[in-house]
């Protein structure tokens, strides 16, 4: 007889097919174990398979059916007791093996239906004839053939397709998880696959959170994965992605390896941030809140870049003639005693010092003042009044032009089309 390895979890359906029960226990040897059978079967477990069974299950049961012929109350049956059962013996996605050798097809739709969350594999001994693949098993004076399937083989690119959809939607967490529960369920040449996508999540979920160097980790490795997936064809649209995968991963190499206390490129990864925020996840608070944020960060770079100035400890002399007074009596953090320029005053100290930047932030003002002032009204900022999508995607209008930045140079995340 042909030996498996071991599994962790059986469910066999019974009417009075011991031979096939026996011999699917034996070839599976698991560690627990579940008929389900109308109440006129338990004898035959009782006296025709379990003293023939080689190794008993550390845990068995059974599940009794009323009418093994008809599909409404045998579902209801097993829906109300599998379930439970699984979670009782800690059964995960993946880890159950069905039988449905002895099943009448009530049963066998039934079973297959309660069962398919943990399901990997359907197994049936099956009348040989010609052309049906698989091993030839001998019981008795018949010949059958041991046929085995795993439905999620299939059923793994319409979850992917749900998956993906969760990714675009920016739920990466979600999509993870769906990738991660796929993973465990199809056949081991599929899982690599998934593997790879459920990194990918994972990789956006922290760029999401600004994690970068463990986004920069799983994008890598999730990109050499779908790349080695591509060669031998992969999903539609996968080698269509790669591209931006690459680029997204050689953005975060940027940011990540630079040494600089003030790192330019997270400037450019906050403005992609609203985008996302606006369009996205349609949360304008946070979207908002960013963007000021990355107002900022335009400003420290320049100071920090061009003028070796740290707005977070500036020293007054650094400043232009005018600013400097007004740093000292304004500026001044009483705990640890170091001079901190607030947004405003960072693009004032920039102007004072001929800068570019900060001449182009004066010449905007009237146009930001406005927009600046819906920030600091809002629930995130320091009011009471939630901010409107536009107001939003004005000050970034204005953000972009005063930086100079184009829409092409922001990191984009890719939408799956698989």
């Amino acid at each position: 007889m042909a030996q498996d390895q071991p599994i962790k979890a059986l469910v066999i359906a019974l009417i009075d097919d011991a031979a096939s029960a026996v011999y699917s226990i034996n070839r599976l040897n698991p560690d627990t174990l579940c008929f389900v059978l109308p109440e006129g079967s338990k004898a035959l477990v009782e006296s025709d398979i379990q003293p023939k069974i080689q190794q008993m299950p550390r845990r068995w049961d059974w599940i009794v059916i009323a009418d093994a012929t008809e599909f409404p109350p045998t579902y209801q049956t097993i829906a109300r007791s599998l379930p439970d059962l699984l979670r009782t013996w800690e059964i995960q996605p993946g880890e159950l093996v069905v039988d449905l050798s002895g099943a009448t097809a009530a049963m066998a739709g039934a079973l297959t239906l309660v069962a398919f969350p943990w399901t990997s594999r359907v197994v049936e001994l099956v009348q040989a004839r010609e052309g049906l693949e698989g091993d030839r098993v001998e019981l008795g004076s018949k010949t059958f053939v041991w046929a085995q399937t795993n439905p999620w083989d299939e059923q793994g690119t319409v979850s992917r397709r749900e998956g993906c959809e969760l990714f675009n939607r920016g739920m990466f967490h979600a999509a993870a998880k769906m990738f991660h529960d796929i993973e465990l369920r199809v056949s081991g040449g599929q899982k690599p696959l998934y593997r790879a996508f459920k990194d990918l999540a994972e990789g956006y979920e922290s760029w999401e959170r600004f994690h970068h160097r463990q986004a920069w980790d799983k994008l890598k490795t999730a990109t050499k994965a779908l790349e080695m997936a591509s060669l031998w064809g992969g999903p539609p649209g996968l080698k269509a992605m790669i591209p931006s995968l690459k680029a997204n991963t050689g953005f975060l190499e940027r940011l990540v390896l630079d040494p600089a206390e003030v790192k330019e490129f997270i400037a450019l990864d906050l403005l992609a941030f609203v985008g996302r925020r606006l369009h996205v996840g349609h949360n304008p608070e946070i979207g908002m809140t960013a963007l000021v944020r990355a107002l900022e960060a335009f400003a420290q770079v320049r100071l920090y870049k061009a003028h070796k100035i740290k707005s977070w400890d500036v020293s007054p002399g650094q400043l232009p003639q005018g600013l400097q007074e007004i740093c000292r009596m304004c500026y001044l953090e009483d705990i640890d005693g170091k001079y901190k320029l607030p947004l405003q005053a960072q693009f004032r100290v920039l102007a004072g010092l001929g800068d570019q930047l900060g001449q182009a932030f004066l010449r905007e003002w009237q146009k930001m003042k406005p927009l600046l002032d819906a920030a600091n009204h809002a629930v995130l900022g320091h009011g009471f009044e939630p901010v409107k999508s536009e107001r939003v995607q004005q000050l970034y209008d204005v953000v972009i032009k005063l930086s100079g930045v184009t829409e092409t140079s922001l990191p984009k995340f890719p939408v799956l089309h698989m």
